[in-house]
């Protein structure tokens, strides 16, 4: 009895030496040793891969289950609808699709360690493929759930070999922990940040030491889970099911030469063959047609009437209109009567006198509708093409100015755009806009101005693709091939992210569920693409598509 309770008390005090002797020092108050590293998980799942030219094949062991992940091999695009077939210890497994691209089927030999030979016969797509790979199945993955810390040596043996080692050094311990304990008691009396810690290691470690029957107890262990990691060279680790959640899709990279691009300040206005302006040719009082004056983007044809100009008449042109007027009433009223005369006595003059009467009559009376006209019709303003009205400046009432502008009309569907360069370009006809929100528009060159403009030369380029939702007016980043050449690999822009040293990277898919970052030298090849000069070769898979997601990942 007493070398049973000597056993535990000199175990109990050689814990508690320990665990003060090995617990972490902390900083003073006033200091900081840092952070400690990030955890790496260490409960992934069993697991074997396998790819050829066509597919790539991730095989998962959970329990007595195995999980199938297939993709295409240069896309990591999941392969749905696909005809799978494993060879294993002689039978023949048929996975069952659960999901885009995931398939899965019971295995109970997984319940065993050991290793597998598995042959997957793949027919997706009118390819059939045929894929070898090694499943191992370690002793630890089996361990159920609430197994002991040492896996393998029986609880009994271990209360064993610690109970005989302790009665032999019993009193041994016993003075060393003693001696060291009334130090460390001296040292640590008000630090109670270290008794706390201790207090709860001491805790949590003698219950295992003793549980209530003298057995060793057991702790808790962790479910297998896969968990995405990045390791101390920056490689990561990513499960297929989290590169379905991220979305991630690859490039199969090739090395070809490209012709060579530069970058322009520009904007967009409207073709002058499909735009117009309305002005004002006199000076006048702006004043509405039927139905008020049209708003803007309103769809107008050519000869539309948009406003009436009235010209105002000032004091002494009215009195002169108005005397002129008068003269001419006068002047129709002699020649009136002279019409009727001749024609009573029609029959003995000649026919020409009669004529050339009715004529002066005519003449005169077309003269004063004119001047009536002139001081009651306005100047009407009509559209020049057909298109929409983008910019109005028209209020009843306003004065306009001669020459003044109006209306000005444009065809949305029918777009330029005006580059300035700053240098001669040769440029070779294709080219592509770039807005601040990321969207790309094709172009085509039109001409190059030769005038300079504040030392620049304006190049022209139309707008080929869908010109919906754009504006005159609006900048962008145009894009211009020219006609020299440059060899490399071409990326979609958001395959380059910014690394933690400001160096332009991209992730290469070097394996199934293994992703490397590799500094990479570009340039500007298009709207939508970059050139890679150095730091990938060509046969390497990029992510693409999911590749900030990726750089997320800690």
């Amino acid at each position: 009895m007493r070398s049973s309770i000597a056993h535990k008390v000199a175990l109990a005090l050689l814990t508690l030496v320990l665990v003060v002797a090995v617990a972490p020092a902390h900083a003073h108050e006033g200091h900081d040793h840092g952070a400690p590293p990030p955890p790496v998980s260490s409960t992934i799942a069993p697991r074997a891969d396998a790819s050829s030219t066509d597919f790539e094949i991730v095989l998962i062991a959970r329990g007595d289950k195995l999980a199938v992940f297939l993709d295409t091999f240069r896309e990591n695009q999941p392969v749905d609808g696909a005809a799978i077939e494993i060879d294993a210890l002689g039978s023949v497994l048929t996975p069952i699709a659960d999901g885009p691209g995931s398939y899965s089927v019971a295995a109970p030999f997984l319940a065993k360690p050991g290793s597998y030979d598995l042959a997957m016969t793949v027919s997706a797509n009118g390819i059939v493929d045929i894929l070898t790979a090694t499943l191992k199945i370690p002793e630890e993955s089996r361990k159920p759930a609430g197994g002991r810390l040492f896996p393998g040596i029986d609880p009994a043996t271990a209360q064993e070999v610690g109970a005989r080692s302790v009665s032999e050094n019993a009193p041994w311990l016993i003075a060393v922990a003693l001696g060291f304990l009334g130090g460390v008691l001296a040292t640590t009396w008000f630090g109670r940040r270290r008794r706390a810690i201790a207090g709860l290691i001491v805790s949590g470690v003698l219950p295992f030491a003793f549980a209530s029957d003298g057995s060793a107890a057991e702790p808790a262990t962790f479910a297998v889970r896969d968990v995405s990691q990045r390791f101390a060279d920056g490689a990561l680790f990513v499960p297929k099911p989290t590169q379905r959640i991220l979305g991630l899709r690859t490039i199969f990279t090739e090395t070809k030469p490209h012709r060579g691009s530069i970058e322009l300040p520009g904007r967009v206005i409207p073709d002058p063959n499909a735009s117009g302006l309305v002005q004002a040719s006199v000076g006048g009082r702006l004043v509405p047609p039927a139905g008020g004056f049209k708003p803007l983007g309103t769809r107008v044809k050519t000869g539309d009437i948009l406003a009436y100009v009235r010209p105002p008449i000032a004091s002494a042109d009215l009195t002169t209109q108005q005397q002129q007027s008068r003269e001419l009433e006068q002047q129709i009223s002699v020649v009136a009567r002279k019409v009727e005369r001749f024609r009573t006595i029609q029959q003995v003059i000649a026919k020409s006198q009669l004529e050339d009467a009715e004529l002066e009559l005519k003449g005169l009376q077309a003269r004063r509708a004119n001047l009536e006209r002139a001081n009651k019709e306005p100047e009407p303003l009509l559209t020049p093409v057909d298109g929409v009205i983008a910019a109005s400046n028209a209020v009843a009432g306003q004065m306009a100015e001669p020459n003044s502008i109006i209306f000005q009309i444009v065809d949305p569907s029918r777009l330029w755009v005006e580059a300035l360069s700053f240098e001669p370009q040769v440029m070779s006809g294709a080219a592509q806009g770039l807005f601040s929100g990321g969207r790309a528009v094709d172009l085509v060159h039109v001409g190059t101005g030769l005038a300079d403009r504040n030392q620049s030369v304006p190049i022209h380029f139309a707008i080929k693709s869908d010109s919906a939702g754009l504006r005159a007016g609006q900048f962008m980043t145009v894009l211009a091939t020219t006609s020299d050449e440059r060899t490399g690999i071409a990326v979609p822009r958001e395959a380059v992210l910014r690394g933690a040293n400001g160096q332009n990277i991209v992730y290469e898919h070097s394996n199934a569920e293994r992703f490397v970052p590799r500094e990479v030298r570009i340039e500007q090849l298009d709207a939508l693409r970059v050139l890679i000069i150095a730091g990938v070769g060509p046969a390497r898979r990029i992510v693409t598509q999911g590749a900030e997601l990726l750089n997320q990942i800690r």
